[in-house]
């Protein structure tokens, strides 16, 4: 599996396939299950799979995925808000589950992106270990320094797993988080637009 620097810059150490499924052997055993039981003969290496879609954002650049950009937009300036973007992600303090929504607006300086490239780089952020604030102010500070953008403002709103089911079990608790730079930071008028644009 290829790692990439964390925030950190230092490079984890790489882990192979194998040894990823052997450590989850020795958490079946923990839990009190058989892994040699027909049933679980091969989960460890669907988990081990699985385990590399959910955290697949590792291995990717969101920067790189916004490197190109469009000029002919016929001067085009306003906002543009890209709404309801599903967000599956995992906390980091007990790997549980996040799922939720995000919104996302930014105000081109000239170019613009891909609309579906905004989508992705929420992807990449949410495919790894997270908490919804940072992974709310990475989404906005990657969108605002790639495209040089005149504002972003990004707004997740999501359930978390490591509430529902387990601890506090309050299976109706969401939480939303919301990051503004630029202009949607620095002019309410712009901001308002945008908190009536993701409500409707």
């Amino acid at each position: 599996m290829k790692l990439v620097k964390n925030e950190n810059n230092k490079k984890p150490e790489s882990v192979s396939d194998e040894e990823a499924r052997e450590a989850f052997i020795k958490i079946l055993r923990w839990i009190g299950e058989d892994p040699t039981r027909e049933g679980l003969l091969e989960t460890p290496k669907r988990v081990t799979k699985a385990f590399k879609e959910y955290f697949k954002g590792y291995q990717e650049d969101p920067k790189e995925i916004l490197s190109k950009t469009f000029g002919d937009v016929e001067g085009y300036s306003d906002m543009v808000v890209q709404k309801n973007i599903s967000v599956q992600s995992h906390c980091e303090h007990h790997m549980a589950p996040i799922i939720g929504i995000a919104h996302v607006a930014y105000i081109p300086n000239e170019r613009v992106v891909g609309l579906s490239k905004i989508a992705r780089v929420v992807e990449v952020f949410s495919k790894r270990l997270q908490t919804q604030e940072r992974l709310t102010v990475q989404i906005a500070n990657t969108l605002m320094e790639s495209l040089d953008a005149k504002g972003v403002a990004v707004t997740i709103d999501s359930t978390h797993q490591c509430m529902t089911m387990r601890g506090i079990k309050k299976e109706q608790a969401t939480t939303v988080t919301n990051f503004y730079l630029g202009q949607f930071k620095d002019d309410l008028s712009y901001q308002n637009r945008y908190l009536r644009f993701i409500a409707k």
